[in-house]
């Protein structure tokens, strides 16, 4: 039996109330108020706003458009192919789209396309590993677990803050 201790805060964003959960080993889950796959706290779970300061001071530096990439220890629980599925998607570059396929291919698993939608699906760390910013082959905005509306806005937001990006240097 696992006896560590597991902290949970709840903060607000521009995309609704966000819940963090983490352990001593990094953040494992990031909720969306909102979305498909709904959760609640267990109770043996601890409230603790100061042990996920960490990640909430870079989801708010996001949110303003100060920050583009995650410095944060994670701890995602998932099978091997999950995981290699959300290492994948944090190399997907701030304000870049790529398709299932693509993460399929980039995995060595080109056959794999329906499994790679299923392991973004159930990323349990939205946003941070984000698999926002994968799309269907046509371009197409597909599923998203805190609801597509949010998508659209990570992605505008991305874009807005990245043209912004460069555009500056023109100056």
């Amino acid at each position: 039996m696992n006896t560590e201790t597991i902290h949970y805060d709840e903060m607000r964003s521009p995309i609704g109330t966000l819940r963090l959960v983490a352990d001593v080993q990094g953040l494992r889950e990031v909720w969306f108020e909102t979305g498909r796959h709904q959760k609640v706290p267990s109770p043996t779970w601890v409230h603790s706003s100061r042990a996920l300061n960490f990640a909430r001071v870079q989801l708010e530096e996001y949110f303003a458009g100060e920050r583009q990439a995650f410095d944060l220890p994670l701890h995602p629980l998932g099978t091997p192919f999950q995981l290699a599925v959300w290492k994948e998607l944090e190399r997907i570059p701030y304000g870049i789209t790529i398709s299932y396929g693509e993460v399929a291919r980039r995995i060595d698993q080109p056959a794999a396309v329906r499994a790679v939608g299923a392991a973004n699906g159930r990323n349990p760390l939205p946003i941070i590993v984000p698999c926002h910013r994968v799309i269907g082959s046509n371009g197409s905005l597909t599923g998203f677990g805190g609801g597509l509306p949010t998508k659209r806005f990570l992605l505008a937001m991305e874009e807005r803050v990245a043209c912004g990006d460069l555009f500056a240097g023109l100056r």
